[in-house]
């Protein structure tokens, strides 16, 4: 356990090869969500980081869990624990692995689940497999998402608390016999196709004649049964040119319900929503009265608990028609806190803690709006191909501040691999005034400032629905993208500063471009470093063998008993090694440390080892010098025959950062130990043995010279710091010893090593 100004943390490793936990313990805040200490978020992305907060902010410890795919996200890092979960499953099957969930809930001691949006939110087997754990499902009842789930359920009680509904199937349906026969009992075209469970516009269709129904029918269906594994479908009768209005609920379960007003959906593209704004704009006051009125009412009905939304249609004479009741948080749930004040994450814990709305100071006559907010979705999508998602390596992000402007991000930082198993969303940025036209200023400023590098977005387009004069105005309709093709105009961002690093470095690397006008036949003036001679000291009668000699003629422990009978302090060069380290400015090339292989073999002719090999090794000269790594092995020790070569194995990890096959290791260290490499020094930073036994048992099997490392940390001169004491380095260093190492390596990596440390050693 380290500490640090009141922190504490704790790595704990459960496998051979994977880090399973990352624990970290925080300073002891206010708690105020009744019955929850802990809770496990069940989602990725942005809204998993949103959950974090929120609890963190309350005083509750927060796990995490991740797939395989997202080990290197965001989220996982920001939760105090993180668990793999769904090994052998899918990208998106690992977040839907319920006994798997539960499992990691269930051993981290976490008393509460928040699942965010998507994945199991709206799953009633996850809410029961909560319950029947013990565990607090935050978010409504089972009893409340098997109603909501299925929208003609919710269709039925819209009915029952005489909520106007648009004319649709009185169930579910699952074949084109039963459309055609609802369509043409009067109903007549257009019509929608919406999926009975789930929502976020997929399995959405709407269908203008009966020509087009077949087709759409069957995609509806599919898509419907591959998002949320019920391919059954209801039909409505289509409102052209609604506004989606959607209003924001929080129940507690004993009857309290409030609204917390309003937010406008309405600019979709292909049904999903992009720039979301709150309050809604231009509604009558009868028609905004209704609306909250409706929502309160269908929620009471049931006894709603926890957050949800109620969306509705209203079309051009203001009349309104329930669509349906998400039964989650949504993605959009910023713009209603940016206006209102209240943290509905933090209200969601507390109220599945156990308090009502009372007790939170919910009650409606507290509830009221303030100025204007909108939100943009900006995902990884190219606007310019039909928003067809990127995927690569962000290269460069700076995320905009200032006041009135909220980020939430998640995948979103330098180096974050974007990947296509998951949904395209970057970052949400809010923005928050007194005034629309003055948020909507604020937010493209936001947008402005942001910057993307590696993959494309849909920043552009974005910013040009904020400059549209009837957006401003807080004109627009569900038709509001389709009537205005020139938002799609999107002007190329010129990523200058990028392009000019680029250039730079390829002429400095490559040389000048003759397509510029430059001539190679008069090539830079050549400029030679002085190079002393040294020449090699005459073999003296008797001279003993060196150390490598030693070890090809007569082995590795021999090399061993060699290196302890030595009286002088022998040396380790790593000149060869940080010569191909990653920087630019020190990639040498194999023909370069060729150079100077007559000098070194001299100098360094008594030295215990010359490091030259390694993972660095094989990135550069793959990756930038365009040199086989292997070619580069061989050739220098044809050079430099009787120094004993050494590189680093990170164990199971080889030359790499990930695990791999054990006869990839064994066969790796084989031909290593073949085309001239003598000590593999064999290191794990954790000090964990498990990862290292594979790297020693294939050096030993290669007739290599294993090195085994142990790192260092803390003070073992200081017998009351804790756990990396004497005993801890003697035990492990015995542990080593029963594995057949040759040497013993004390690996300092954090400088903390003292004198008197290293003597007691």
């Amino acid at each position: 356990m380290l500490r640090a100004a009141g922190y504490g943390y704790r790595i704990a490793l459960t496998s051979r090869r994977t880090v399973m936990c990352v624990q970290l313990r925080t300073r002891n805040m206010h708690t105020g969500a009744g019955n929850v200490h802990k809770v496990l978020v069940a989602n990725r992305g942005e809204i998993a980081v949103r959950i974090m907060r929120a609890s963190t902010e309350l005083g509750l410890k927060t796990a995490g869990i991740y797939s395989h795919e997202d080990r290197f996200t965001q989220h996982r890092y920001k939760a105090d624990e993180s668990y793999l979960v769904g090994e052998g499953k899918s990208p998106v099957g690992a977040y839907l692995d319920i006994p798997s969930i539960i499992d990691v809930a269930l051993k981290c001691g976490a008393d509460a689940i928040h699942p965010g949006y998507g994945f199991l939110s709206e799953k009633t087997e996850f809410a029961e497999a909560c319950r029947t754990n013990g565990i607090a499902f935050v978010g409504p009842t089972a009893e409340n998402l098997n109603l909501f789930g299925d929208k003609t359920a919710a269709r039925e009680l819209a009915l029952k608390c005489q909520v106007p509904v648009v004319q649709g199937t009185p169930g579910p349906i699952d074949n084109l016999d039963d459309a055609l026969k609802f369509i043409n009992s009067g109903v007549g075209y257009p019509v929608i196709i919406k999926a009975s469970f789930g929502g976020g516009g997929r399995g959405m269709r709407v269908v203008n004649s009966e020509k087009e129904l077949a087709e759409n029918f069957v995609r509806a269906t599919s898509e419907a049964l591959s998002a949320f594994g019920d391919g059954t479908v209801f039909i409505e009768r289509y409102v052209k040119n609604p506004r989606h209005i959607e209003v924001q609920v929080i129940g507690d379960g004993t009857g309290n319900v409030v609204h917390l007003f309003t937010r406008d959906c309405s600019v979709q593209r292909r049904h999903q929503k992009v720039l979301e704004t709150a309050p809604a704009c231009h509604l009558p006051e009868a028609t905004l009265h209704q609306l909250y009125e409706d929502s309160l009412n269908m929620c009471r009905e049931v006894q709603y608990k926890n957050a949800g939304t109620v969306e509705f249609l209203v079309d051009q004479q203001g009349n309104h028609f329930f669509i349906e009741i998400n039964p989650r948080i949504q993605v959009e749930h910023t713009v209603t806190e940016q206006i209102t004040g209240i943290d509905l994450v933090q209200s969601q814990i507390r109220v599945a803690g156990g308090a009502t709305l009372p007790e939170l100071g919910l009650t409606q006559d507290k509830i009221s709006v303030k100025g204007h907010a909108m939100q943009c979705r900006v995902t990884t999508e190219n606007p310019a191909k039909d928003f067809q998602p990127d995927f690569g390596v962000i290269e460069a992000f700076r995320s905009p501040t200032g006041m009135g402007i909220r980020l939430d991000d998640g995948p979103g930082f330098v180096g974050a691999n974007i990947t296509p198993h998951y949904d395209s969303l970057l970052v949400k940025v809010t923005a928050h005034a007194m005034r629309r036209t003055d948020c909507a200023v604020k937010l493209r400023r936001a947008l402005e400032e942001l910057r993307v590098r590696g993959v494309k977005t849909n920043k552009r387009f974005l910013i040009n629905v904020l400059q549209q004069p009837d957006f401003l105005e807080g004109i627009v309709d569900t038709n509001f993208i389709a009537a205005n093709p020139q938002l799609l105009d999107i002007d190329r961002s010129s990523n200058r500063g990028q392009k000019l690093l680029r250039y730079i470095a390829e002429v400095i690397v490559n040389g000048p471009d003759m397509d510029l006008g430059a001539d190679l036949r008069f090539p830079p003036a050549k400029v030679d470093p002085p190079v002393p001679l040294i020449a090699p000291s005459p073999k003296q009668p008797g001279e003993r063998k060196s150390l490598r000699q030693i070890y090809v003629e007569q082995g590795p422990k021999a090399f061993a008993r060699a290196v302890r009978a030595e009286k002088k302090t022998l040396i380790t060069d790593t000149t060869w090694r940080d010569a191909h380290q990653s920087l630019l400015a020190t990639r040498a090339r194999t023909y370069d440390l060729k150079k100077i292989a007559d000098a070194t073999k001299v100098t360094l002719k008594d030295a215990y080892s010359l490091e030259m090999w390694g993972g660095a090794t094989f990135d550069v000269a793959m990756r930038f010098l365009r040199e086989d790594p292997w070619d580069r092995l061989i050739s220098l020790r044809e050079a430099v025959p009787d120094i004993p070569f050494q590189m680093l194995l990170r164990g199971a990890n080889a030359v790499g950062y990930t695990s791999y096959p054990d006869n990839v290791v064994y066969k790796f260290c084989e031909l290593a130990q073949r085309s001239g490499m003598d000590v593999f020094r064999v290191f794990d930073s954790l000090n964990y043995i498990e990862n290292m036994r594979l790297g020693i048992d294939a050096v030993g099997q290669a007739g290599g010279i294993i090195e085994a490392s142990v790192c260092y940390t803390g003070d073992v001169a200081d017998p009351n710091r804790g756990l990396y004491n004497m005993d801890y380095y003697l035990d492990f260093a015995r542990q080593l010893n029963e594995l057949g190492i040759h040497v013993l390596n004390i690996k300092d990596m954090a400088g903390l090593l003292k004198p008197q440390a290293a003597t007691m050693l």
